[in-house]
Order: structure tokens, then C-alpha cells, then sequence
């Protein structure tokens, strides 16, 4: 495992084809105006990669699993999410945290 914090380290992780999952925090500044998840595709377009993020407004949800993301785990709950968010991607699934999945259904409903 490895944790990056800027990046020209996650460029150098995810170029390294070392890894079967790459967990990536959303809010890592990228230089080219590209966000995390698209950056980690054009560099890997096979690489699974989960996003943890701060945020759980629709639109970066739906922006991170149209980039690529095969998982999206929010920070606050990355205690509970981060074992099964994991497991269901190595399995091949998508992972999206429940309370994320709890928000969306509440903002249909309004």
C-alpha cells in the first residue's frame, strides 16, 4: 500500500502499474485542471480506483463514476466504508458509501 499526498506521487503510483486498487483522496490538486479521477484513468485506463471524498453532492458523485471510479467512499465514514468499498471492487462491483446512497434517495423524494 502506498499513500500519496500531491501529484506528481500519484502519477508516479499509478504509472508504476504496481497496484491492483489505487484508494485516491478527490481533493489532491491537479496542475493540468483534469480532477483525480480522470487524471487516474488517462494514465490507467484498466487501474480499479476508489475516490474518498469530503463530498457528497450528486453531481461530484455522478462525475467520479462517470471518470472512472469503481468506488467513492466519503472521508467521514471511511471507517465503515473503506473494508467493504474495497472488497466490492476487487470483486469487480461498484461501491458507493450508503450514506451517500441515503442522500440521493432523500433528494428524489423532495
Amino acid at each position: 500500500m502506498l499513500m500519496v499526498a500531491d501529484e506528481p506521487s500519484l502519477r508516479d503510483a499509478v504509472e508504476s502499474g504496481q497496484f491492483d486498487l489505487v484508494i485516491a483522496d478527490l481533493s489532491v490538486p491537479i496542475s493540468s485542471g483534469e480532477n483525480v479521477p480522470r487524471l487516474i484513468k488517462k494514465l490507467d485506463p484498466e487501474l480499479r480506483f476508489i475516490i474518498l471524498s469530503v463530498h457528497d453532492e450528486p453531481a461530484v458523485v455522478d462525475e467520479c463514476l462517470a471518470a472512472g471510479a469503481k468506488g467513492l467512499a466519503l472521508k467521514r465514514t471511511a471507517v465503515d466504508d473503506l473494508v467493504p468499498a474495497v472488497e466490492a471492487v476487487l470483486a469487480g462491483k461498484v461501491y458507493v458509501s450508503p450514506s451517500i446512497q441515503t442522500r440521493k434517495q432523500e433528494r428524489r423524494r423532495q
